[in-house]
């Protein structure tokens, strides 16, 4: 974690030090700054979108004011979805794009996505360089009118996921649609009624106050009643953003992020198209995953939480196939970042193929019994410097083999000490848990509630 980057870009409530148009300003005259310093000689170009927030506009005009400082042109989508940023960058051929977004946080909330002229989220050391140029920038009195040349990317990004499936390939589907109140309201709808599906649609008016709230990917019970009511074979949900996917079966049950891995790995095992016959995941991913993987011939690789380190060992492995279980998946044979949409596709293809309904096809995925537990501490003491807590997940280990494992680290954002035990007996890793928890009580300087 950086001075002001977190897992992913810049985020926090609208009016705060890094949230507002005053560092909004001197973000984009130091993003414009470290691509001059790199490119001298030729023109510099950007990208820009945001979702539906309130906040967005002031913050993208801000953005644009810095940007142009510099001398960068600047091509501005609109409200669009991240990936239509990362998607766009690349049509335009720019060097830069910029998401202004806060995901799935609430719409009091803002933030910066970035991404680099291969449409790649940065790397920590291009974070890092980058803060420091921001604390060098001055903000005149005022600032010059933002120049930037409006871009249809909606309408682009639209035709281009239109694309990946045959029109009218889902006539006599009803699909209940979940946009948020975001980024997506405008584009997911018109992409499956292209493909011929009837679309109940919740989440689909955004006023700038509205986006996540109550609905979206963070709010998965709505969405499973409306398949239901409406006997709809399929219920998706986005984030804000609408770079994540949540998906009901026909029965309005939760698939588990894992199991979307699970089964788009195994349908690409089947066709031959899994690079490398290997599906990347995070530490965070069920175990479960990789078992029924390995059964069918491949193999999993686990990257530290975050969809840019996702994407950052899919391109170290040659992995083509990849993803969070909170939803990010990221197909990159088709795009360079998460994409709810794109994802549904993907779904909806495999579904086609096999002709099954997904409530039939997710028991292909059986995911091990899990347990998980935080601990308040008053201080982050390195944990190999621990080793009552080293000791126990030594035995955890033991005791497991591999039929089961332990995650113990500490929270990007709040001073927790996060634990998760998994495993095929759910007596055992309770048992495992409260062993692991004993042990860092021991070792912590621990807060009790």
């Amino acid at each position: 974690m950086g001075k002001y980057f977190g897992t992913d870009g810049i985020r926090g409530t609208f009016g705060d030090p890094c949230i507002n148009p005053e560092f909004a300003f001197r973000f984009g005259a130091a993003v414009a700054g470290q691509l001059k310093e790199t490119r001298p000689d030729v023109p510099i170009e950007a990208v820009i979108g945001r979702d539906t927030r309130q906040s967005g506009p002031v913050l993208v005009e801000a953005i644009v004011q810095g940007l142009n400082s510099r001398g960068v042109h600047v091509h501005d989508l609109g409200v669009v979805p991240t990936p239509a940023v990362a998607r766009m960058l690349l049509e335009h051929g720019a060097d830069v794009g910029i998401a202004v977004t806060a995901s799935h946080n609430p719409a009091s909330d803002n933030g910066y996505k970035l991404f680099d002229a291969q449409g790649c989220k940065l790397s920590d050391q291009e974070e890092a360089l980058l803060e420091s140029r921001i604390d060098s920038v001055a903000v005149p009195a005022e600032r010059p009118s933002a120049k930037a040349n409006p871009s249809d990317g909606a309408s682009r990004y639209m035709n281009d996921l239109l694309a990946r499936l045959d029109r009218d390939c889902l006539s006599g589907w009803k699909v209940v649609l979940d946009l948020a109140n975001g980024a997506t309201a405008a584009t997911t709808p018109e992409v499956f009624r292209g493909w011929g599906a009837e679309v109940i649609a919740l989440g689909d008016q955004p006023d700038g106050r509205n986006i996540n709230a109550g609905v979206g990917s963070e709010h998965p019970g709505l969405l499973g009643e409306a398949v239901r009511s409406h006997g709809a074979q399929l219920g998706i949900a986005h984030d804000g953003d609408g770079d994540r996917i949540v998906v009901c079966d026909e029965q309005g049950a939760v698939v588990d992020g894992d199991i979307l891995l699970g089964l788009f790995a195994l349908h690409a095992l089947e066709s031959g198209t899994l690079a490398a016959n290997t599906l990347v995941a995070t530490v965070q991913s069920n175990l479960g995953l990789d078992h029924a993987v390995k059964r069918a011939g491949g193999s999993v690789l686990r990257a530290a939480v975050g969809d840019r380190n996702v994407a950052r060992m899919m391109r170290e492995s040659g992995a083509n196939i990849g993803g969070e279980s909170s939803g990010h998946i990221i197909f990159s044979d088709h795009a360079t970042t998460g994409d709810g949409l794109l994802a549904a596709a993907k779904l909806i293809e495999l579904m086609l193929h096999s002709g099954r309904p997904l409530s039939e096809l997710r028991q292909r995925i059986e995911l091990f019994p899990q347990e998980t537990a935080n601990l308040r501490v008053s201080e982050k003491l390195p944990l190999e410097s621990l080793p009552v807590l080293k000791a126990a997940m030594d035995q955890a280990g033991h005791r497991f083999g591999e039929d089961g494992r332990v995650l113990v680290r500490y929270s990007g954002t709040e001073p927790k000490l996060r634990v998760l035990a998994e495993g095929r007996d759910p007596g055992q890793v309770s048992d495992v848990i409260q062993d692991i928890l004993h042990a860092a009580k021991t070792d912590l300087p621990v807060i009790e509630d």
